[in-house]
């Protein structure tokens, strides 16, 4: 048995939470529903401009090792931040779940800050990221810790993290490291705006090394470049062992070895959809790697992303497990 069941690579990030209005958005052209990438001096008009908010440490992949964590899953993460308050908060708030988390800090007195994003929340619970990536778009090569993805189940890779000069570098070495010694990948898409940004190189990845691909109906749609999800589902299932398919409020798809189920969602009250992709990803993958059932796998995801909607900020409040358990899916 490996050491660890995840490890993740991903954005290092602190979110920075708000409720806003539909005119604040306007206002200041930020794109609904997407994730835009600023700079520093944007990220710090905005935070001056926004009501009271939350920090909290977030980054899509992070949240998702994080979910795995605290059902007891073993796990660590790989992303970078800097010797500075927010990355201060971000390794401790992440050990604390019980993930394991060693990336060498940058210096603090380096030109570029620990990462952050600015989530701007609309009463109809939608989420509008402005992220800032800092440090962590920095990662590098040397930065991979071989040796935990040598001990590795399963690797796991967010898309975002493919914006920066060292990225694709960085995620073949994590690839060629995990896979040379039996473990498997997991993409996430992330976003579609990230799959127009790196369509081809992500369809040469998932083609050549992807077993587990995550999407949701627009990042599926924008991959293969169609209007029928179903096409698209299809598409990505003849290039990958396993695809995992979200439709929102109408469940997940997911495809493999010829097969097809469809798990419905599990209603829901929408506070904040921040998180809800990666909490399903981590809890799909723990239940995975605990020998569930692919079906088994979307139904916990659903459970799992369910309660990180209920509430603000992308991390699970409540104890995943006793909700499974409630639902009759343990």
């Amino acid at each position: 048995m490996k050491k660890f069941q995840v490890v993740g690579i991903g954005n290092a990030m602190v979110d920075i939470l708000a409720h806003t209005d539909e005119e604040f958005l306007a206002e200041n052209g930020i794109g609904k529903g997407i994730m835009q990438l600023i700079d520093m001096e944007r990220a710090v008009s905005l935070y001056d401009q926004v009501g009271p908010a939350r920090e909290i440490s977030g980054g899509s992949a992070a949240n998702t090792i994080a979910g795995i964590a605290a059902l007891g899953g073993r796990t660590a993460y790989i992303g970078k931040v800097c010797d500075d308050q927010l990355g201060a908060i971000f390794a401790h708030d992440l050990r604390a779940q019980g993930a394991v988390y060693k990336t060498p800090m940058a210096p603090r007195d380096s030109a570029q800050e620990t990462g952050r994003c600015i989530v701007l929340v609309t009463p109809d619970g939608e989420r509008s990221m402005n992220t800032y990536l800092g440090w962590s778009e920095n990662l590098a090569p040397e930065d991979i810790d071989e040796d935990l993805l040598r001990d590795a189940e399963w690797l796991y890779l967010e898309g975002y993290r493919f914006d920066g000069p060292d990225s694709h570098a960085a995620f073949a070495q994590a690839i060629a490291t995990t896979r040379a010694a039996g473990g498997r990948v997991a993409l996430t898409l992330s976003d579609p705006f990230c799959v127009e940004r790196h369509r081809a190189a992500f369809r040469m990845m998932i083609q050549a090394d992807v077993d587990l691909l995550f999407a949701n109906r627009a990042e599926l749609l924008s991959m293969y470049e169609t209007t029928d999800f179903d096409a698209a589902l299809k598409a990505a299932a003849s290039e990958v062992a396993i695809v995992a398919g979200t439709d929102s409020a109408n469940g997940v798809h997911v495809l493999a070895e010829g097969q097809h189920w469809h798990v419905p969602a599990v209603p829901s009250r929408v506070t904040d959809a921040t998180g809800a992709g990666d909490m399903f990803a981590g809890a799909f993958l723990w239940a995975l790697a605990e020998g569930r059932s692919l079906s088994d796998c979307g139904r916990l995801g659903n459970i799992a992303a369910s309660e990180v909607i209920g509430h603000i900020g992308a991390r699970p409040e409540a104890d995943l497990r006793a909700l499974f358990a409630a639902h009759g899916a343990l």
